[in-house]
């Protein structure tokens, strides 16, 4: 409204001015004054105003004219004028409209170039508060262009420095003289972005194993217009590895002497065995040697041969258990199945026999090896097969089958068996968890311990509970990639303790 009352007002005062020059100008040119009237309203009050202005003005022009009967000049007269109008407020229209558009033109500019600095001030922001991360951009030929404050604190180099250093400035100079720096960008304009783990050089010369990723950055086009590059620092979190590693390690060891702790009978009953047949033996020898006949030598000589034999199982009872006590590295060799499962068997199974339990063998393939570290996994073993025989404590049936079978490609999996009562489904669902345990008195590490080792040697372990009563605990190795010996064929021995 306020528009149309300016149209107005312009015309009326146009009219005014037209009145007082009337007795100059008489009739002549009545229409010319209101012209410019009409152009302003349509350059400042819009297309409305301006037809409003037109009409206003027509109307006040035959109002000059008075009573006069108006002649054919003054009818064509006014259609000129009204030609002309129109195309005045068409004009103002016109203007208006581009001028419109200029100035919506220029918000949009400015919007979007504010849009654009504080993308850019964001941006900046996000790359510089990366604070464990070096970020730099480089251009299509691999030289810096953005450099962070991440980057600053990593390299040691400035981002001033650092501005145009080629990429090859952060490689040690044998990687460099391998040509990596080059290989690297155009794998990564190959396949779009790569990522490894790798020697980086700072400033000073000194060298850090680093995480890098470099990443390709492509025009709408598809045209390479540089490249994002991302380091991180390993140092820190190698060393925690390490340390969580040498405690994991430590932890397992511990577990192993604290089993031989509670086999400490046991053993003591195995030992005592062939002490006590070695003693009688020489003694009954002694004896024989008081009054010595030529036709007790043959018996004398039998008696020293099995004094031997006795000594030996001794020995190796012995050294098996100093073998499996021994803190000693963790070290990964290819270990015959058969022979590692008889092994841990052995230890395992000390005093069973007095206990009515009939250990099963059912090894296949016989000639199997596996990458493993040795002493490890014959813990899981004796750990697996003591527990099998403490469940089976009280049940009528008491058998522990201890198998191998062919697993996904690259693996074999063993099975330890028992008859026993079994584990509660509650229980079970956390069974590998640290102090979960089916035993009164446990602690609840042996399986979680189990499980770590299994797991660090490339393998995983899981139970089942097996049909009329017990449990199948079942773990898997990697094998060794070597040939089999015998064609792949498999043979499955079996034998009874």
């Amino acid at each position: 409204m306020p528009r149309y009352l300016a149209a107005a007002l312009v015309v009326l005062l146009m009219a005014a001015l037209r009145a007082a020059v009337e007795p100059w100008l008489g009739d002549r040119a009545p229409f010319l004054p209101f012209v410019p009237a009409i152009l302003a309203a349509a350059l400042w009050c819009g297309l409305g105003p301006a037809i409003l202005a037109t009409l206003l003005s027509f109307v006040l022009v035959h109002g000059f004219a008075g009573a006069r009967q108006p002649g054919m000049g003054d009818r064509l007269e006014g259609l000129l004028f009204l030609f002309v109008a129109a195309g005045v407020v068409l004009l103002g229209e016109i203007v208006n409209r581009s001028r419109r558009r200029i100035a919506e033109a220029e918000r949009l500019n400015r919007l979007r170039t504010h849009d654009a600095e504080e993308l850019a001030e964001e941006l900046n922001l996000l790359i510089d508060g990366a604070q464990g991360h070096a970020i730099c951009m480089l251009d299509a030929t691999g030289r810096v262009t953005i450099w962070n404050r991440g980057a600053e604190r990593l390299l040691g180099w400035s981002e001033a420095e650092a501005r145009s250093l080629p990429l090859s400035a952060f490689y040690p100079p044998d990687a460099i003289a391998a040509g990596e720096p080059e290989r690297d960008l155009a794998r990564a304009a190959t396949e779009g972005r790569i990522m490894r783990e790798d020697w980086r050089l700072r400033k000073d010369g000194s060298r850090f194993l680093a995480a890098i990723a470099l990443t390709a950055l492509f025009t709408g086009e598809g045209r390479l217009r540089g490249f994002a590059g991302f380091i991180r620092d390993l140092t820190e979190q190698r060393h925690t590895e390490e340390q969580l590693q040498a405690l994991q390690s430590e932890l397992i060891h511990v577990a192993r002497v604290s089993a031989m702790g509670t086999m400490a009978s046991t053993l003591a009953h195995e030992l005592n065995q062939p002490i006590t047949a070695i003693a009688n033996y020489v003694e009954a020898v002694r004896d024989q040697l008081a009054d010595p006949r030529p036709a007790e030598f043959p018996a004398m000589r039998g008696a020293l041969d099995e004094t031997a034999r006795e000594a030996m199982r001794a020995g190796q009872i012995v050294r098996r258990l100093r073998d499996f006590v021994a803190r000693g590295d963790v070290e990964k060799t290819i270990e015959p199945l058969p022979d590692l499962i008889h092994e841990a068997a052995v230890l395992g199974l000390m005093g069973t026999r007095e206990k009515g339990i009939e250990a099963v063998f059912d090894l296949a393939p016989g000639d199997a090896s596996v990458l493993v570290d040795k002493v490890q996994i014959q813990q899981v073993l004796i750990n697996l097969i003591r527990n099998g025989c403490e469940a089976m404590g009280s049940t009528p049936e008491r058998r522990l089958v201890i198998a191998s079978r062919p697993d996904r490609p690259g693996f074999v999996r063993v099975t330890v068996t028992d008859t026993g009562a079994g584990i509660a489904p509650e229980v079970a669902k956390q069974l590998f968890r640290a102090f979960v345990s089916t035993k009164s008195e446990g602690m609840g590490l042996g399986l979680s311990i189990c499980r770590t080792i299994v797991e660090a040697n490339g393998g995983r372990i899981w139970m089942e509970p097996r049909q009329g009563g017990g449990t199948h605990f079942h773990f898997t190795l990697a094998r060794a990639q070597t040939e089999e010996r015998h064609g792949g064929q498999e043979a499955r021995s079996h034998c009874r303790r």
